[in-house]
Order: structure tokens, then sequence, then C-alpha cells
């Protein structure tokens, strides 16, 4: 590889690049103008740009498009790519304008180099192999990039789908393990009626099991692509070959069943697909922030919290507490929440702008739904060890029974509720539980009182009545 500089020039003017840059003036053009901040964009979404790339190669082939000696180049060039897609990510901005055209070119630019330099050229001798001519040949940013960036989501998603399966295992374990513990029920963070710890994590999981069903439905929504299309989806300038043939192509290569959109036209201006898919992510966002306050809640104290149940300890809680120890895993699950809801609104604005023929926002679309889908992912991924163990404190649960009004509520229907009453008053006044001023009365035997304390009475559906006069 020589030394030095190159120049290489567009409709702009020309620009000296270093001689072993890897990338062209495009990409450079990108790295100068959206420069925001230290972040690139996803290396899973150049992976997929790369692997199209590929499948475009051996297309055009087929189609008598390009020779085969064009076709192998391309191809072992994205095959070095792919096997260290990190070492080749192009240092563009994921916030870039043109609608991911920056980061199509820069695949381009890069395939053509590596390819000039397995054919023992230089750099920049386009005139053998051309970014435009060659590598981007039947294609477009606007098929290229939008079906990356389903294909990213899709087996993003997948790899997600996992990890909620994951974690609701964890909350079935805790639900068979906690069933026969009872506990005080709250509504509006006051007492309620009995419920067991068991019930209240089943509850979390058929919350969570709803989430993976939705999940699971949204893969299959991001199956069609619109490859093939080219700039608007009429398909322009895509040789007809290429195109009925690079999607079967492109299937054997990613292993998925991905499908060419019915109406090109629509798959390329719109994107409620995703849109949808970040409305379930919220969703379960939503769900995840609730659960995860709860078990806070439920934790808080020690000693002047609710303290009915105990967190593992991760980590020390305070620079000046000695032995306090925090929720953290929690606290983190609730910010990644407040990080996917907002992520959905801003999701939702960007789409709306596809004016006209294009999603022209799709690179800031796309790298809100990697970056919400991967947060997700790790935090699925961290809770069940936190979930597993979980401990429940059985005394300050019956502790938390005893003091409530819950028995005197059971107790209504066979007493009456004026009597009931007036035995709370009582207690109130003498600083006693319902529970002992109940037994002081010889209202209920102690046989019957004890099956009433029971989970398979306090916390079922059903009237109970006592045959005590």
């Amino acid at each position: 590889m020589s030394t030095g500089t190159r120049k290489e020039t567009d409709l702009i003017g020309t620009v000296d690049l270093e001689a072993d840059f890897p990338f062209g003036i495009h990409t450079y053009r990108a790295m100068n103008n959206f420069n925001f901040s230290a972040e690139h964009i996803r290396p899973e979404l150049f992976e997929n740009v790369i692997i199209i790339k590929k499948c475009a190669a051996e297309a055009n082939c087929r189609a008598g498009l390009i020779s085969d000696e064009i076709r192998n180049l391309i191809v072992a060039a994205c095959e070095e790519i792919l096997e260290d897609i990190e070492k080749h990510i192009p240092p563009i901005h994921p916030y870039q304008g043109g609608a991911g055209t920056s980061t199509n070119m820069a695949a381009n630019e890069l395939i053509a180099n590596i390819s000039l330099k397995n054919a023992g050229k230089n750099f920049g001798d386009y005139d053998f192999i051309n970014p435009l001519n060659h590598v981007n040949l039947s294609q477009s940013t606007n098929d290229v990039y939008a079906t990356a960036v389903r294909i990213s989501i899709l087996k993003a998603l997948k790899r997600f789908h996992e990890s909620v399966r994951e974690l609701l295992s964890a909350f079935l374990k805790k639900e068979e393990e906690f069933k026969g513990m009872l506990k005080t029920g709250r509504t509006e963070l006051q007492d309620a009626m009995p419920i067991s710890l068991g019930q209240e994590f089943g509850a979390y999981a058929d919350s969570l099991a709803r989430f993976r069903w939705r999940v699971n439905k949204a893969i299959d929504w991001i199956r069609d692509v619109n490859l093939g299309g080219t700039a608007i989806g009429t398909g322009i300038n895509a040789d007809r070959t290429y195109a009925s043939g690079i999607i079967e192509i492109l299937r054997q290569e990613i292993k998925e069943p991905v499908s060419i959109a019915r109406n090109l036209i629509d798959a390329t201006q719109n994107a409620d697909q995703i849109v949808e898919i970040m409305g379930i992510l919220k969703t379960g966002a939503v769900q995840i922030k609730k659960i995860c306050f709860d078990l806070r809640l439920l934790s808080s104290g020690p000693s002047a919290g609710f303290n009915e149940i105990e967190l593992p300890a991760l980590q020390a809680g305070s620079s000046i507490m000695p032995g306090k120890v925090n929720p953290v895993m929690l606290e983190a699950a609730e910010q990644i929440a407040i990080h996917i809801i907002s992520a959905d609104n801003a999701v939702a604005i960007a789409v709306s702008e596809s004016n006209l023929e294009l999603v022209q926002f799709m690179p800031f679309i796309v790298h809100n739904v990697l970056t919400s889908i991967e947060l997700f992912t790790g935090l699925c991924g961290k809770l069940p060890n936190v979930v597993l163990n979980i401990k429940a404190n059985k005394n300050v649960l019956i502790k938390n029974i005893e003091n409530s009004y819950a028995v005197a509520t059971l107790l209504a229907p066979s007493i009456g509720h004026e009597k009931i009453a007036e035995i709370i008053k009582q207690s109130k006044i003498k600083g006693t539980t319902f529970i002992d001023e109940l037994r002081s009365l010889n209202l209920v035997s102690e046989e019957k009182l004890n099956k009433l304390l029971s989970p398979e009475i306090m916390a079922s559906p059903g009237l109970p009545v006592l045959d005590e006069n």
C-alpha cells in the first residue's frame, strides 16, 4: 500500500485523503459534517449493510451485470470486513442527514478499497472497482439501508425475546416458592385485602408473558423488506433478474425468512411497523418499571420501611453510611425503562416526519430502536439473578397481616359491620391489634381464626362465613 495522500473528487470538489484511508470522499465529508460526539453508527447495522452488499454482488453477477472476477473480489472484501466488523466501523455519527446515504456510501467505499487492495491495487483506483458502478450496482441507499435496518431489528428482537423468556422463568419460579406466604395487599399505598407473595409474583409473570407474546409477534412484522425498490420503491435502475434473485440470496445468507414487501413504494416511504415495535418496547418498559418500583418499595427500609422482601446485595450503597445497601439494579432498570419510554416518543415523531417518498430520519430512528433493544436485552439478562435471589421476610409478612384490618373485612359478613367497627375502634384506643381484641371477646374460636388466617381463605375468591354466633 502506498503512503502519502491521494486525491478524490465528487460534485462538490476535490479533497486530499491519506493514502491508506480505507474509505473515500463521501465518508470523509460525513465524518466532518456529523462529528457531534464520539458516538458512531451501530456495528450490527453496518454489518447488515455489508451482508446486503455481498448478496448484491452475487445477484448482479448472476444477472450478467458484473464479471466473476469483480464478484469474487467484492464478496471476499465483504467477508474480510465481516470477520472483524468492529475494526471496520466508519467513524460516522448515528445522527446523520441523508437518510443513511453516508452509511451506505461508507460501505461502498470500504468494500471497493479492500477489493482493490486484494487485487494488488491502491486505494482509490476506482477505474477497476468503483464504489458506485460496481459495489452499489442495482441499489440505492433507500432500499439497502432500510433493509439493513429491518434485518438489524429482526435479529435484535430475536435475542431480546430469549432474554424476556429467562426473566419470565425467574418470576414463575418465585411465584411457586412464595405461593403460601400471606401478606398485606395495598391499594393506593394503603392497606387492602391480603394476597400471597406468590400471587404478586404470579401477576408480574403474567404481564411478562403477554409482553413476550407481543415481542414474538413483532418479529414477524419486520420480515418484509424493500430490497430491489431502489430510490423510491419503483425499482428504477435495478435489473429484473437481479431484483428477483437477491431476496433468495439474502435469505440463505442471513438464514431468516425475509420477504419482499407487497408494495415496495409503501415499504420505502412508511415505517409504521417500526413505530409499532417501538410501542411494544415501551409497553414492556412501562411494566418493567412498575415491577421494579414495586420490588424497591417492598424491600424498603429495612428497619423503617416495608421490609417484606430482601433483595440480593450487589454493592455497598453509601460512602458515608456504613452497612447501607441500595437496590441498584432495580434503579438502573427504571432508568433504562425511562429511556425506552422516551425513545418511543422520539421515534414516533421522527417517523411522522417521513415526507412523501422517504423516511429521511431513518438513521435517528434505527439508532434509538436498536439502542433500546440492546439496553432492554442486557437488563433482562441481569434481572433474573436479582429476582431468583429475593428472600421473603416471613415474620414481617405475618406481623403486617396481624396488624391490618383484613380479618375484620372477612368477618364483617358473619359478625356484622357495626360490631366489627366497634372492635376496630377499641383496638385503636388500646393500641392493640384487631386480632388481639377479637381473641379477648371470644367471638371466634382459635381454630376458626387460624383457618381464617390461612392463604386458602384470605387470598382466595369466595365469601368466608363462620358458624359462630
